[in-house]
C-alpha cells in the first residue's frame, strides 16, 4: 500500500491563506454563503487490448472555484492558476451574484474526525511495468480458458482527488480521495456468432487488492461466464410482464429512475416527479431506500462533500413513505431543511449541487428462490447496461446485458436484446416481493447530471416489479 507523499498545499504557493480568505470574504460579503474550494487531481490508465498496449494515459491538473451564494443564484469563477491575482480576478465574477448584499451568511458545517478511507496514493503501488505485465498475464490468463475467446480488454485505472476548502468565516476543511478500479471485458465466437461480457469494480483503496490474482482472475471467469451466457441467448419477447431484478448492480435502475428525483434542487424547483409528496407514500410497503456516503471504501463515499458537510447515512423512503431529499447548502437553505452531505461537483471547475452518492434499497425478509418460484411468466434480469432517464417523470429505459426467461417459476434460456420501460413512480408502487439478498455493486458506477460526472454506487436485493414493459423482439 503506498503512502501519500507530497500533500497538496496550496497555500504554501504564490496563494498565502490569510490573503486568500481576505478576497474570500470580499466576496462573500453580504452573501447567504460561499467558498473558495481548491482541488489537486492526478489520474492514470492502462488499457490492454487485442493482445497489446493500447493506452496508457496519465493527467494531472490543480485549480480552484470562487462561489458566492445569495438566495437562488451562484456567482462562480475558477481558474489553474493558485495565485492571489487569479483569486482577486474570480471573486469579482463571484460579486456579481451578491449584488448590494443583506444576505445572512449560513453557518459553516460541523467539522468530523472521521475518516472513511485511507490517505494513500494508488497510482504509485505498482512500477508502470508491473502494471503492463499484469495486464498481459490477465489477456493471457482468459485466452487460456477458452478457445472459443477471441478478444480480451483490461484496464487497470487509479486516481487521487485532494481537495481544501476555505469558508468565509475562516474554517478550513480537506479531504483525499483515493480511487482504485479494474475492469474486464471478454469476447467469445462460436459459429460466427460473437458475445462479450464485461465486469469491472474498485472502491476508495489502493490498487493492490485488485492485482491480487484471485481477485482478477475470478473476474475474468466472471466474464466469460456472461459472455458465454449471451451465446446461448435467444431473442427477447416483447410486452408487459412481471421482472424480478437480481441484487447489486441492478440497483441502478432505481437509481437513476428515483434517484435523481429526491435530489433536492428538483424539488425545490418543482420539476420531479416527488415534489410536494413528503410524508406521503409513494412506494409499496415494505420500501425502505437510503442515500449514504459513509461507507467506508466505497467508491460514491465521501468523508466530506465539495462543500465540507460530512456526508451521512440519509433514508429517503422508509417502509413506502417519503421522508427524506438530498441536499446540498443552497437548496437546504431554501427549504428550510438541513444539509444532508449531498453537495458535490465533478471539479473545481464546476459549482456543487445535490447529488447521489450510495442510494440502495434495504432488504426484505423473502428467499430470492421464492421470489422467482412466483414468477409466472415474465425475464430474470441480472445485469445492465447503457439506460436513459426522463428525470422530471422518471421515464426510463434500460438495456439488459443478462437476463433469462422465467415461466411458471423456472428459469429458462437467456434472452437478448431485452430492455425494461417504465416510469420511476409507478415501479415503485409495483414493487411486489423484496429479497433478503441486499448487495451492494462491485464499484463501478458513475452519474451524470447537468453535464457534471461524479462516482456513486448503488444496491438492492432481489425485487420482483410487476407490469414493466419488456421491449425486444416480435413474441
Amino acid at each position: 500500500m503506498a503512502e501519500l507523499t507530497n500533500p497538496f498545499r496550496p497555500f504554501e504557493t504564490e496563494l498565502e491563506e490569510s490573503r486568500a480568505l481576505a478576497i474570500l470574504q470580499s466576496a462573500t460579503d453580504g452573501a447567504d454563503d460561499g467558498e473558495l474550494f481548491l482541488e489537486r487531481r492526478r489520474s492514470e490508465a492502462l488499457v490492454f487490448d487485442d493482445g497489446k498496449l493500447k493506452t496508457a494515459s496519465y493527467n494531472a491538473a490543480e485549480g480552484f472555484g470562487l462561489r458566492a451564494v445569495r438566495g437562488e443564484t451562484a456567482g462562480y469563477g475558477h481558474a489553474t492558476e493558485l495565485s492571489e491575482a487569479a483569486l482577486s480576478r474570480a471573486a469579482e465574477t463571484a460579486r456579481l451574484a451578491v449584488g448590494a448584499g443583506g444576505g445572512t451568511a449560513a453557518a459553516s458545517p460541523q467539522r468530523t474526525n472521521r475518516k472513511l478511507y485511507a490517505e494513500l496514493d494508488p497510482l504509485t503501488d505498482a512500477p508502470f511495468a508491473v502494471k503492463v505485465d499484469l495486464l498481459r498475464e490477465m489477456d493471457s490468463f482468459a485466452r487460456g480458458l477458452d478457445s472459443s475467446v477471441v478478444q480480451v480488454s483490461a484496464t487497470i485505472a487509479a486516481s487521487l482527488q485532494e481537495v481544501e476548502i476555505l469558508r468565509p468565516e475562516g474554517t478550513r476543511f480537506s479531504d483525499i480521495r483515493p480511487m482504485a478500479r479494474l475492469n474486464v471485458s471478454v469476447t467469445v465466437e462460436r459459429d460466427g456468432r460473437r458475445e462479450t461480457g464485461s465486469v469491472g469494480g474498485g472502491g476508495r483503496h489502493a490498487l493492490e487488492p485488485l492485482m491480487v490474482p484471485d481477485h482478477w482472475q475470478g473476474r475474468i471467469r466472471e466474464a466469460l461466464r456472461i459472455a458465454r451466457v449471451n451465446l446461448d441467448a435467444v431473442p427477447a419477447r416483447a410486452g408487459v410482464m412481471d421482472v424480478v431484478l437480481g441484487p447489486g448492480w441492478p440497483g441502478i435502475l432505481l437509481h437513476e429512475a428515483i434517484g435523481h428525483g429526491l435530489e433536492g434542487d428538483f424539488n425545490r424547483k418543482k420539476s420531479s416527479a416527488f415534489a410536494g409528496l413528503m410524508g406521503q407514500r409513494i412506494a409499496a410497503r415494505g420500501v425502505t431506500v437510503l442515500d449514504d456516503g459513509t461507507i467506508p471504501d466505497r467508491r460514491g463515499s465521501i468523508t466530506i462533500d465539495d462543500e465540507g458537510t460530512p456526508s451521512s447515512k440519509n433514508t429517503l423512503i422508509e417502509d413506502g413513505i417519503l421522508t427524506g431529499y438530498m441536499q446540498d447548502r443552497q437548496n437546504a437553505r431554501l427549504m428550510g431543511v438541513t444539509p444532508t452531505g449531498n453537495g458535490r461537483r465533478e471539479s473545481y471547475a464546476h459549482t456543487p449541487m445535490p447529488r447521489m452518492t450510495n442510494t440502495y434499497m434495504l432488504g426484505g425478509d423473502t428467499e430470492p428462490e421464492a421470489i422467482l418460484a412466483d414468477l409466472k411468466d415474465g425475464i430474470y434480469a441480472v445485469g445492465f447496461g447503457g439506460g436513459q432517464v426522463d428525470i422530471t417523470n422518471g421515464k426510463f429505459v434500460f438495456s439488459c446485458t443478462e437476463a433469462y426467461q422465467v415461466r411458471n417459476g423456472k428459469v429458462g434460456a437467456p434472452v437478448k436484446g431485452a430492455t425494461l420501460i417504465g416510469d420511476g413512480a409507478t415501479a415503485l408502487q409495483q414493487i411486489r416481493a423484496i429479497g433478503n439478498d441486499m448487495a451492494l455493486d462491485p464499484g463501478m458506477g458513475n452519474c451524470g447530471k447537468n453535464g457534471q460526472w461524479v462516482p456513486v454506487g448503488v444496491g438492492q436485493p432481489t425485487l420482483m416489479i410487476g407490469g414493466l414493459t419488456v421491449g425486444g423482439s416480435a413474441a
